[in-house]
């Protein structure tokens, strides 16, 4: 889960795990390129239980820059870091590159520029020795975009661990896991077999959110290859949590009961 404050603070974690019956093991927050690794945030994560997932949003450079190393300082001291502190993380670089809104996105930069700079960071962790590292590439879904293909932005099986799907469940378009997520895992599987993960998703407040609810935990139990999902807590444009009506919040408990949810990532 992704939520207000956390890792920094658990108390909206705590909060969460209360309403929904079970801890989170996989907490998500956001990093702004140039900034540090955040060390104590990912210990926290640890401690709780959780691995720490982090969003580095690459808003104060190109992909340009970076896969010509121009910004390699940067990121060997980025990956020294995880390195020392040695322990478990999911880093998500660039994440939704498939779309049009972030500066690294179709409006601003290439498929071809995205896989370089991808490849070049994961090449300077692998210098820095920071192999403990699972690589999430993360597309949003592909229905807002139909026309932007996916293959040219793959870095290839030997850059990626997690494949990371963005998509929710919103008030106007597909609203079923087949119709939100199908298309895109569907042409994912024409170039990787690497496991999905739904890298982050939620459901917009209002009457038809328990049955969104339930259709993102049975979807992602009958899919043997997908792993689990972020679920996105924020009361943010709309209310996304799942505290949002008191049926959501019952629905989402008794989904998350389901024993496939939830296991200890301290003890693999």
């Amino acid at each position: 889960m992704a939520a207000d404050g956390a890792p920094a603070r658990m108390t909206a974690v705590q909060d969460f795990a209360k309403r929904a019956g079970k801890k989170p093991n996989l907490i998500e927050f956001y990093s702004a390129w140039g900034d540090q690794y955040e060390q104590q945030l990912v210990q926290n994560s640890w401690d709780y239980g959780a691995v720490a997932f982090i969003a580095w949003e690459p808003f104060k450079t190109s992909l340009k820059d970076i896969a010509s190393g121009r910004q390699d300082a940067y990121i060997r001291e980025y990956a020294q870091s995880v390195a020392d502190l040695n322990l478990p993380v999911a880093i998500s670089f660039g994440h939704e590159m498939n779309g049009f809104w972030y500066p690294w996105g179709t409006k601003k930069a290439t498929a071809a520029q995205f896989t370089a700079a991808y490849k070049h960071i994961h090449d300077i962790f692998d210098d820095e020795g920071a192999t403990q590292v699972i690589w999430v590439w993360s597309p949003n879904v592909t229905h807002p975009m139909p026309n932007v293909k996916l293959k040219p932005f793959w870095p290839g099986d030997d850059y990626v661990d997690w494949v990371g799907v963005i998509g929710y469940y919103g008030a106007t378009g597909p609203n079923t896991y087949k119709t939100l997520y199908g298309p895109t895992m569907t042409e994912i599987r024409g170039f990787t077999k690497k496991p999905f993960i739904i890298a982050e998703t939620a459901a917009q407040a209002g009457e038809r959110k328990p049955a969104d609810i339930e259709s993102l935990f049975q979807g992602t139990a009958d899919r043997d290859d997908v792993i689990g999902f972020v679920w996105f807590n924020f009361d943010k444009e709309t209310d996304w949590r799942i505290n949002s009506g008191p049926l959501s919040e019952k629905t989402f408990k008794k989904q998350a009961a389901n024993p496939d949810f939830g296991f200890d990532v301290t003890k693999p």
